[in-house]
């Protein structure tokens, strides 16, 4: 059996300055910009935990943007493995924007990502437990079932979503076919 780690074992931490082609016309950054660097971050989480070559991201469970991040922020992106199932592991990732100009700090977002470690067959592997140590780490832990839960009706209610979209193309819903 393998053993659990802690989540601080599989901690990313990167941070970037906002440049100017980061913003939309609100002059905050673009969400998908955002998106990218947590999916990134994610991913090397994943990695570091399961220690395999290759994690693919198997949901992006939520994204809730709190305060806008603007130009003259960092955006600071953290990331560590919070719950796991036998061959999932959810991610917890933090974003931080800090003012450059006064230090300012404030929680930009927080997102749950789920990924899932390959082997060379691109098969999933089991990946080890979580040890949590810290108020948060334990919070993000204790509350992960409930989270997985959720994770596994949604996933049955788009598969069954999955059998009744339409795959036609728009322009030809309707035609009379001879």
């Amino acid at each position: 059996m393998m053993h659990a780690k802690h989540p601080r074992e599989s901690l990313i931490v990167n941070t970037d300055q906002v440049m100017i082609n980061d913003l939309n016309n609100y002059n905050t950054l673009f969400g998908g910009v955002l998106m990218k660097k947590l999916d990134n971050n994610a991913t090397l989480s994943a990695r570091r935990h399961a220690r395999v070559k290759e994690c693919v991201t198997a949901s992006t469970d939520s994204i809730d943007f709190l305060y806008p991040i603007t130009q003259s922020d960092s955006v600071c992106v953290e990331s560590f493995v919070s719950y796991t199932g036998s061959k999932s592991m959810e991610i917890f990732c933090k974003v931080i924007a800090e003012d450059m100009m006064t230090g300012e700090r404030r929680m930009a977002a927080t997102a749950f990502l789920t990924f899932v470690a390959l082997d060379e067959h691109k098969k999933p592997l089991p990946v080890p437990g979580i040890l949590p140590e810290t108020e948060e780490e334990t919070f993000l832990y204790e509350s992960g079932k409930e989270r997985a839960e959720q994770r596994h009706v949604r996933r049955m209610q788009s598969k069954e979503l999955n059998n009744i979209i339409a795959l036609e193309k728009p322009w030809e819903k309707g035609a009379v076919t001879s």
